[in-house]
């Protein structure tokens, strides 16, 4: 295998990576180019396997094809030459094993269990990358065929990948069910988010600057602004939208652990434990909504086209946009908004941390123009462009005393040369190594639903008006524009 590991990082232990959904979206997309990148990297170990598991009948090589061909789109808009490095996908595809099975037929499970005691499987990771609907069920056969007992030293972790419920109810009892066989260490719910580095970069970036750390709080900042904006539709996952809409998709799980991130208080450690108990106490604290508040603190949009696409009713009520406005009930942000918005079909693509500092008192610009003094803005870019940037005021060159914009622009490209990635590498070598830091724990994913329920119980219950409300490209409904501005801000422009 060539190239030298840059991170300083060491390969990880032996496995075999079993993957339910081998022939899915998910494990062509996402899944398969990340063990590729920590293939190059020289972060997977050299006693690996990997066994694909799905319903689809195909040979080995067949499944290996298809994987071929959608890597090769993933490494063409990469740096360099943009063609796969043949040894490394060699190295890895001759790990590759497939078996066809059911993932409700116990008979399956004793298959597997043959094929990986043929491997000689000590340490196992199972990646269920399949549809939400089966996370108990495969799980509940993993424990009939004891493939998920742990025994002599060996680990067996499973990987769950999100939705983990659709709402609070569900999420309990999906938590009740796997935990009746698997101990919590022993699972991963994944959030492809909490791999981006700028995202990982948050905690480092608060609490080892002795420059940030001090005015991190209620004192020194106003208002919070969180982005998960897509310029990409339903395109062909009407099916799936229909039963889940905006808020469900993203905000108990994504936008939520960028709101942990951002709002936690130090942990006394870097220990998984550690961080995720005061992930959990950010989210517990969020100040739970009375039916009657809903309107004044949520907004829902749909954009014009959506119910044109395929598997969407006509007279669909379902929400592609979802704003909230957050108060969380501690010491640190008492009085500190937290507005937080997703949606689809916008004008551009991003997905960002904003925070916006408190003024300076007016007196000294009192003969000035104090409306149009510059706002100080931190911005934590998660995509694209993964990096931060700081906007401030600084006197504009010439006899007057007049202030302007400017800003300051890190870029982690630009800075350290980082080579394109999913957002899953970290994760998938975090499970790997045994790190569940960057991973929700059963109380963290039920606090998240907890949050949400009395909006998703109102929208529920009262029809949405005027739906489509916001055209195809544009910055969202004019609903989200008045959340803030009843409060005297306003979203920074989707750019």
């Amino acid at each position: 295998m060539p190239h030298d590991r840059a991170s300083g990082a060491k390969p990880a232990g032996p496995c075999v990576l079993v993957i339910f959904g081998a022939a899915g979206d998910l494990t062509k997309r996402l899944v398969v180019p990340s063990l590729y990148n920590l293939a190059c990297a020289k972060l997977l170990p050299q006693e690996f396997a990997i066994v694909g598991f799905d319903l689809a009948e195909q040979e080995v090589e067949a499944w290996k094809e298809s994987l071929t061909g959608m890597l090769e789109q993933f490494v063409a808009g990469t740096k360099g030459d943009g063609k796969i490095d043949q040894e490394v996908w060699g190295w890895l595809s001759g790990k590759m094993s497939y078996l066809q099975g059911d993932l409700n037929n116990p008979d399956s499970y004793a298959q597997l269990k043959t094929k990986l005691a043929e491997l000689n499987a000590g340490n196992c990771l199972f990646y269920l990358a399949i549809a939400d609907r089966f996370f108990g069920s495969v799980v509940e056969q993993l424990g009939k065929s004891e493939l998920a007992c742990e025994k002599d030293g060996r680990w067996r972790r499973v990987v769950v990948e999100k939705p983990f419920g659709h709402d609070l109810a569900s999420a309990k009892a999906l938590n009740r069910q796997i935990l009746t066989v698997l101990k919590e260490s022993q699972i991963y719910r994944i959030d492809h988010f909490l791999g981006k580095e700028t995202v990982q970069n948050i905690m480092l970036f608060r609490f080892a600057n002795g420059l940030v750390e001090p005015i991190w709080n209620r004192d020194r900042i106003d208002h919070v602004q969180i982005t998960v904006a897509e310029s990409v539709g339903v395109e062909k996952r009407g099916r799936f939208y229909e039963k889940t809409g905006a808020l469900r998709d993203m905000v108990p799980n994504h936008v939520f652990q960028l709101v942990a991130m951002t709002a936690m208080e130090a942990p006394n450690s870097f220990e998984a434990d550690a961080v995720r108990t005061e992930k959990a106490k950010i989210i517990d604290a969020i100040r739970d909504l009375k039916p009657e508040d809903v309107e004044a603190s949520a907004v829902r949009g749909q954009y014009e086209g959506y119910r044109q696409k395929p598997d969407v009713s006509p007279e669909s009520e379902i929400e592609t946009y979802a704003a909230m406005k957050l108060s969380i009930d501690n010491w640190r942000w008492a009085g500190v908004p937290f507005y937080i918005r997703t949606g689809k079909r916008l004008k551009g693509r991003k997905t960002q941390i904003a925070i916006r500092f408190k003024e300076t008192p007016a007196a000294l610009l009192r003969d000035h123009d104090t409306d149009s003094r510059p706002a100080n803005w931190l911005l934590l870019r998660i995509q694209p462009d993964e990096g931060i940037a700081f906007e401030f005021g600084a006197k504009i060159p010439g006899p007057q005393m007049r202030l302007g914009d400017v800003r300051m622009d890190f870029k982690y490209q630009d800075y350290f040369g980082t080579a394109p990635a999913t957002g899953y590498e970290t994760l998938i070598y975090d499970v790997m190594i045994g790190d569940a830091t960057l991973f929700q724990r059963a109380d963290n994913i039920e606090n998240g639903w907890a949050a949400v329920e009395p909006i998703l119980e109102y929208w529920d219950t009262h029809r949405p008006t005027g739906f489509p409300n916001y055209a195809a490209g544009s910055e969202g409904p004019k609903a989200a524009d008045e959340l803030l501005a009843r409060d005297g801000r306003a979203w920074r422009r989707i750019e």
